[in-house]
């Protein structure tokens, strides 16, 4: 009986995590459409590093309160998180502007194969029959509603490659370290977003004038635009915290495989605020596909063999094991 009811308590608290992400994620892609498309601010690196500052306010009057425990993580570690992380933004940002949104979104679906095989090769992880289908029916179904023109040039290659990869490195690096020092989510973020923010705050002005050919502090705020620039930073909060939520508790390919939740509701809730233009046979037919794909995924990846880590792949600390934290080569539960 306690058995069923701590298994209850997790799923319930999967399905919150999840709901979490899905509903900051979506809330926070359309009010930065409002921003950027509607009022003009187009300076996507300088907002991600603003989104990261008040990420570091909250995390910082937590850390006061006493509501987040202090803890360690050492300074290599750090700065190659941060170095991903920043990589990855500043990768997808480039490459939007040099590829095809048809491209980009190619490049955007390919994170799951990349990070099915950091799994495979740093974690020694095996994925059953149905589950690689499964994901290969979400990219298919993803690809169908969101992939039109196609175009490609060596530089917006280069810039979709390097995004690609250091995305997948910055989510397998967030489970990477919760899992090897004990860290919780919010640990996590105190730790990561200070960095972030004083980085791309300083890189992003200048980015952003080299992609835009605009200045961020020559920009003219009316009060609508910076009702919504403080909206943006706010959700941001939920959605950073969110997505160490969501990685830790399950995994990167999770994350990006049932992320494409978010592709669709975007897709779903864009016609209905902003237009039908584009709403066609074929976008509801890829939803319908990676909507089965997702379920699919779901339940294939949770059978006993659907996804098993062979062997553990971080190494246990003394006090880890005096605290029982040490991991078995066995599955370790995660989907």
């Amino acid at each position: 009986m306690a058995a069923t009811s701590k298994t209850d308590q997790k799923a319930a608290l999967d399905i919150a995590s999840w709901l979490f992400n899905v509903v900051t994620s979506v809330g926070i892609i359309l009010v930065n459409k409002a921003l950027m498309a509607t009022y003009g601010f187009s300076f996507a690196t300088t907002l991600t590093g603003l989104h990261f500052g008040t990420t570091t306010l909250l995390t910082t009057f937590l850390t006061w309160l006493g509501y987040i425990q202090p803890s360690q993580l050492p300074w290599p570690d750090l700065l190659k998180f941060v170095l991903f992380a920043n990589f990855s933004i500043v990768g997808m940002n480039v490459s939007l502007m040099w590829n095809s949104v048809g491209f980009y979104q190619i490049a955007k679906l390919s994170m799951i194969p990349v990070s099915c095989l950091l799994e495979v090769v740093l974690d020694n992880v095996r994925y059953s029959r149905d589950t690689k289908l499964s994901i290969l029916l979400v990219l298919a179904g993803v690809a169908v509603c969101t992939v039109t023109d196609v175009s490609v040039n060596l530089n917006g290659f280069l810039a979709a490659a390097i995004a690609v990869w250091s995305t997948a490195l910055q989510q397998y690096y967030v489970h990477y370290l919760q899992r090897k020092y004990s860290l919780g989510s919010f640990n996590l973020l105190a730790h990561t977003a200070p960095v972030q923010a004083a980085s791309l705050l300083l890189v992003g002005p200048f980015l952003d004038y080299w992609l835009t050919n605009q200045r961020v502090d020559a920009f003219n705020f009316s009060f609508v635009s910076l009702f919504f620039l403080i909206l943006s930073c706010s959700i941001a909060v939920g959605t950073n915290l969110s997505q160490f939520i969501c990685i830790g508790r399950f995994t990167a390919v999770s994350f990006q495989v049932l992320g494409h939740m978010k592709t669709i509701l975007v897709l779903v809730l864009g016609f209905t605020f902003f237009g039908k233009e584009g709403l066609n046979m074929q976008v509801v037919l890829g939803m319908l596909i990676a909507i089965l794909g997702m379920i699919w995924y779901g339940n294939a990846s949770s059978k006993p063999g659907g996804k098993e880590r062979r062997s553990p792949s971080i190494p246990i600390t003394k006090a880890q094991k005096l605290n029982g934290l040490s991991e078995t080569s066995e599955s370790d539960g995660k989907v």
